[in-house]
């Protein structure tokens, strides 16, 4: 199956068939994540990476934010995250509408990430 961008969605789901517990999601701060795309922001390089969280509330969705790591970063830089933007029932749909962001939309949520 095509996605609207022309990516394999059904490749994007390594885990078909699987529930995802949290032994299987990476931790957030962890430095772990799902490489969406890189783009550029005040004359420097960020990777954009997916990290999921649990909700034990709702152990049947996949809650996810975005974390923007510098190519060069400084030692008190911390890696800017948003706040949880993504709630799709599916480990792929959650991938599939974080690699739908374009890089414009990236590039506003890392400035509403960054600090002040």
């Amino acid at each position: 199956m095509m996605g609207g961008s022309g990516r394999d969605s059904v490749a994007l789901n390594r885990y078909r068939g699987m529930t995802m517990t949290s032994s299987h999601r990476p931790q957030a701060g962890s430095g772990t994540g799902l490489h969406i795309a890189t783009i550029t922001h005040g004359g420097r390089i960020w990777g954009t990476y997916l990290e999921f969280d649990d909700d034990p509330t709702r152990p049947d969705m996949y809650l996810a934010r975005l974390r923007f790591d510098v190519a060069n970063p400084t030692n008190l830089e911390e890696a800017p995250r948003t706040t949880v933007i993504i709630i799709e029932e599916s480990y792929q749909e959650a991938v599939t509408k974080a690699r739908d962001f374009d890089d414009r939309q990236l590039e506003a949520l890392l400035r509403s990430a960054l600090p002040d």
